[in-house]
């Protein structure tokens, strides 16, 4: 071939060399960069399109049961101590205490709007060891007749303000208002990642018919079941505060462990 002609075929080959070794190089680097994350135990950043890190990857929550629960995690005689309405800065601090005092963790099903007014109580009842709940943004009892767009943005809503105010640690209930709970809205609750959660035992305090009947309560209807329904929101709950101090050391003396309600079995 001529002079000129060989010249252009010496360029193009390089070209084409100088190309392979850039792509080579770069997923050299793409590798590298991966091995290095999974080596070091740190999450490896998801890449966008443009080359910018978007951070560690989120996997989805995992699904629950969309079934009721009821059920002690413990099995036996052990009972769930459920408390609901909250969380309130003058009857939320006094029941914490008095778990405290006796070693009893329980599940707080919070509504969203109270746990984005005092983080600092959401806080708490994590840090001392216990559970979060959803239950809704507007305590709506009848949620079961409205749209579910309606219970897709109460549910949903309140997950957020509560585990925002938590500093991230995750809600792991919904306990629909007035147990108003429908298909739907057990089906956005576990695909969520929160069991529906339901109780045994409605102590009624709500309706401040005095400590000694809720006491009572709990010990005439502990045989439907271990999940204890208490308030800690709502109203006055001085009456209950008395009655939780009464019915702890009770349950303990009738031989009752102290239990969360099941997750993951249906």
């Amino acid at each position: 071939m001529g002079r000129n002609k060989y010249t252009a075929h010496i360029a193009v080959v390089a070209s084409a060399v100088g190309l392979s070794l850039a792509v080579w190089a770069a997923g050299a680097v793409t590798r590298t960069e991966a091995e290095a994350g999974a080596g070091s135990g740190r999450p490896t950043a998801v890449r966008s399109p443009a080359g910018g890190a978007e951070g560690p990857a989120q996997a989805p929550p995992k699904k629950m049961p969309e079934s009721i629960a009821h059920a002690a995690e413990a099995g036996g005689t052990a009972v769930n101590i459920t408390i609901d309405d909250g969380p309130d800065p003058r009857w939320t601090p006094q029941m914490l205490d008095i778990l405290e005092r006796h070693g009893v963790k329980a599940v707080f099903c919070m509504v969203g709007p109270e746990a984005k007014r005092h983080p600092d109580l959401v806080k708490r009842v994590v840090a001392e060891g216990h559970r979060l709940c959803d239950h809704s943004i507007s305590h709506d009892t009848a949620m079961d007749k409205k749209s579910v767009a309606y219970q897709k943005r109460q549910i949903l809503d309140a997950k957020k303000m509560i585990e925002d105010a938590a500093g991230g640690a995750k809600v792991e209930y919904y306990r629909a208002p007035g147990g108003a709970f429908t298909p739907d809205s057990r089906r956005i609750a576990a695909a969520a990642g929160m069991r529906p959660l339901g109780w045994n035992v409605d102590t009624k305090d709500f309706e401040l018919p005095g400590t000694a009947s809720i006491v009572n309560t709990v010990k005439n209807e502990l045989s439907n079941g271990p999940t204890i329904l208490f308030h800690d929101g709502g109203g006055d709950r001085g009456q209950t505060v008395a009655a939780l101090r009464q019915v702890l050391p009770w349950l303990k003396r009738q031989g009752h462990a102290f239990s969360f309600p099941v997750r993951t079995a249906p």
